[in-house]
């Protein structure tokens, strides 16, 4: 593809070289017009010139000695202004003078015949394979008619000259009008190209914002939305960074586990040794994997700014009937009754970011079963009200004190010695802001723990 400087350049001169045309050919019309009316006047004016001279009282004798000299002088002075305008050497204006049917007077180029039957004024005729202009003077008080006549041709070429004499400057100047063109065009975009140098030799992992300035306001507009982009560049980076550092200290210490009871396993004596040290190895991973997962989570939650997440309609009992099936058999290895309330017959439609009830309730009933103590019971009851839902969660585990109930929802912030990882309140939390809802933790009935959720009944989050 071209550059902006070639394809401007390109248009101007396409725009001008247009309008020169159009400009030429109504000059040209002008011009043929304005010309065609003054040799149509310089006609009359000729023939009116003879009628003057041949109505002076001259005895007969000095009259023919003056026809003879007018046809000589007129002649002349007409070969000599088509030389001058057409470059022509030989007369292109003729004349006659003719009383009645009998030819008195006549120039060198001017046949015997009539030059044209037909009424005074201007007339137009074709006469010897050129067009003529002619004009046609009647003497007043007499039978005596004076023809002048001058050829189209001619006038075709004056007006020719006279227009390219006009378009000259013109086509002469094109290339110079080009250059001063090239060099406008690069001046008004040197901006742009200190911009793209600017770009072009930045360090890759320099994020800050361009520092162009003063700028026109067109590349304002692009070095705005060129530093909003390198923000969102630097806080993904910043995220990124947050995220590694946080699964590097979170793993850290599960990895030494498993490594520690892959030892046992590998220096175990006796088989019951070592299936102890292998069931702590599996317990091991399976802790590990459960803060991958809620690690890779929480990832995903981080807000964009460019990007809003896309909503679906879902059926929030389903959603949480189907999430309980899943966690059934966990519940069940440590003798947890898991109990659904909900009204079977009220309307539960509502929109969800795709997984999000899902990750809600696993993570609360998760927490639950955790901290929860053997053969105890956690409660999940829906309700659902004119403005909003509620989820609630209660569980019979040690709850959390209520003076750390607010930080608990931070990343990595635990309660309590049999606390987890620290993030699955912190991804609820999350879930629960994306979704325009609020989240609170209190006492349950029973002595446990009770997450109260509540996501607002409206077409759109």
């Amino acid at each position: 593809m071209s550059s902006i400087r070639q394809r401007t350049l390109g248009l101007a001169l396409l725009v001008f070289g247009i309008s020169m045309l159009v400009i030429g050919f109504i000059s040209y019309r002008y011009a043929a017009h304005e010309i065609e009316a003054l040799y149509d006047a310089s006609l009359e004016q000729n023939a009116r010139l003879l009628e003057s001279l041949l109505q002076a009282p001259l005895p007969e004798a000095s009259r023919d000695v003056l026809l003879s000299s007018l046809e000589n002088t007129l002649g002349s002075a007409a070969s000599s202004r088509h030389r001058m305008a057409g470059n022509r050497e030989d007369s292109q204006l003729g004349f006659q003078l003719w009383n009645a049917d009998n030819l008195l007077l006549r120039s060198a180029n001017a046949p015997e015949l009539p030059l044209v039957d037909h009424s005074p004024g201007f007339t137009s005729q074709s006469i010897d394979n050129y067009q003529w202009r002619l004009y046609v003077l009647e003497i007043r008080a007499t039978n005596q008619s004076i023809i002048v006549s001058e050829r189209e041709d001619v006038r075709g070429d004056i007006i020719r000259a006279v227009a390219l004499r006009t378009l000259m400057p013109d086509l002469i100047g094109l290339p110079l009008l080009t250059a001063l063109l090239w060099w406008s065009i690069g001046w008004g975009l040197a901006p742009l190209s200190r911009m793209a140098e600017q770009i072009r030799n930045r360090d890759p992992h320099n994020l800050q914002p361009l520092t162009l300035s003063p700028l026109p306001q067109e590349l304002d507009t692009i070095s705005g939305a060129l530093n909003r982009l390198l923000e969102r560049l630097r806080l993904m980076r910043v995220r990124e960074k947050r995220f590694i550092a946080d699964a590097a200290h979170e793993l850290r210490t599960p990895l030494a586990v498993l490594d520690l009871h892959a030892q046992n396993a590998l220096a175990a004596d006796n088989l019951e040794d070592r299936q102890e040290a292998l069931n702590h190895l599996r317990d091991g991973v399976a802790r590990a994997t459960r803060l991958v997962t809620q690690l890779l989570t929480l990832a995903r939650l981080e807000p964009e700014e460019e990007s809003q997440p896309e909503y679906r309609p879902a059926n929030l009992l389903s959603e949480a009937r189907e999430t309980l099936a899943k966690l059934s058999p966990l519940a069940a290895e440590r003798e947890h009754q898991l109990l659904l309330n909900a009204d079977e017959q009220a309307e539960w439609s509502i929109l969800e970011e795709p997984g999000a009830i899902e990750t809600l309730v696993q993570n609360l009933v998760g927490n639950a079963i955790q901290h929860s103590p053997h053969q105890s019971t956690i409660s999940v009851t829906l309700a659902a009200t004119p403005k909003d839902f509620q989820l609630l969660v209660d569980d019979q585990g040690p709850g959390i004190p209520a003076n750390e109930r607010k930080k608990v929802v931070e990343r990595f912030q635990r309660a309590g010695p049999s606390a987890g990882s620290g993030l699955g309140l912190s991804i609820v939390e999350r879930l629960v802001t994306r979704h325009g809802g609020t989240l609170q933790l209190d006492d349950a009935p029973s002595g446990g723990l009770r997450v109260c959720i509540a996501l607002p009944r409206t077409d759109s989050p």
